[in-house]
């Protein structure tokens, strides 16, 4: 027996391979393809195809080939359930570290915030963007970042259990593998790593660029908030002499305004002077950066780098592309073998702006295009 369908799949038909040919009376079925030595039955197993009437050609499968592939325990897939991320949607992907509290302690944070450790989840959000494209966008705080994703995204068919686990993993292996680079004492040695990391991440869908832009703004909003309780806690243990306890019951019930008074009256710290990346966090975004490269013995730029956005920065329009047929030939206009040009690569650059304000919006258009 064979399945029979046509290109549409509108018709599935399982046909006994010795009668097929006196089915040839209706529209609705197919008829024999002439082989050579044919008889009125055919030996259909070894034809490649089989024709309609209506000119469109159909697959011809064998049942016997597709069940010898399977196994009786093959039924346990029933049990596998995808769940696919609504179309049309922007996407976000946020980790979180796992027990950070007492990582931060066991390798020896600086408090409130440490700015090797930052860096370091910088570094690692930045290998993940540069691994998956449609990213548009990184924002990370402390031990957190999250990441969007366009709108038209279909990797893994926007399969959630795929996308989440292939990012969390590939972060926290970056994050491992650049601990030593990031992660040094004063005297420039690395700090040992005394256990492995661990993060968790969740996906959520977002229909709107309001809804998106007041995901980022809620999460640059926290980071403040945290931020601001944590520079004033440890000042007054730090510095102030007071216990963890105490510090915490003298902030508890304090506004902001009272806050930064603490910090500018008890410690002169003006708040508004501490670092950007620790009051605001870090965003990462594709930047169009000029960079050198050196022109190959073909006078064409030596270049490994496969961003297809590249290309090269010049006055004259006659020289922004550079041919790449009839290398051999002389030629005037192309650079001689060695020298350094200037083109244009896309690169994630790692920025502490203020998302809650207009102004970053309507600078990023590009990226998130206002709705009609």
């Amino acid at each position: 027996k064979f399945i029979v369908t046509d290109p549409l799949h509108t018709q599935r038909k399982i046909l006994s391979l010795p009668c097929l040919h006196k089915l040839s009376g209706s529209r609705t079925v197919p008829q024999c393809t002439p082989i050579s030595g044919c008889g009125n039955h055919r030996a259909l197993r070894d034809t490649p195809r089989i024709q309609w009437y209506s000119g469109t050609t159909v697959g011809l499968t064998s049942l016997r080939s597709s069940t010898m592939a399977k196994s009786k325990f093959e039924y346990v897939k029933r049990f596998e359930k995808d769940e696919t991320l609504l179309p049309n949607t922007w996407v976000v992907m946020r980790l979180d570290g796992r027990g950070f509290h007492k990582f931060s302690k066991a390798h020896n944070f600086a408090k409130p915030n440490d700015a090797r450790a930052l860096s370091l989840m910088n570094a690692a959000a930045v290998a993940v963007m540069d691994e998956f494209h449609d990213i548009v966008l990184g924002y990370g705080e402390s031990d957190e970042f999250s990441f969007v994703f366009r709108k038209e995204m279909t990797l893994w068919n926007r399969r959630s259990a795929k996308i989440l686990t292939a990012l969390v993993s590939f972060f926290t292996a970056n994050y491992v593998m650049l601990w030593p680079q990031y992660m040094q004492s004063p005297s420039g040695k690395p700090e040992l790593l005394q256990y492995p990391p661990q993060f968790d991440g969740r996906l959520v869908v977002y229909p709107s660029r309001k809804n998106i832009r007041d995901y980022l703004s809620w999460r640059q909003a926290d980071c403040h908030i945290n931020n601001l309780f944590n520079t004033c806690f440890w000042k007054l243990v730090l510095d102030g002499g007071k216990t963890p306890i105490e510090a915490e019951g003298i902030l508890s019930k304090t506004l902001s305004n009272e806050k930064n008074e603490i910090l500018f009256s008890q410690f002169g710290v003006n708040y508004n002077n501490e670092p950007a990346m620790f009051r605001r966090g870090s965003i990462l975004l594709r930047r169009t950066v000029l960079v050198d490269k050196v022109v190959g013995g073909n006078g064409v730029s030596a270049d490994n780098d496969c961003d297809s956005s590249a290309s090269p920065v010049s006055d004259d329009p006659s020289r922004q592309k550079v041919a790449a047929e009839d290398s051999a030939s002389p030629n005037p206009r192309r650079p001689s073998p060695g020298t350094v040009i200037k083109v244009k690569r896309k690169r994630v650059a790692v920025v502490h702006d203020d998302l809650i304000s207009d102004t970053f919006w309507s600078e990023n258009e590009d990226i998130f295009p206002r709705e009609g």
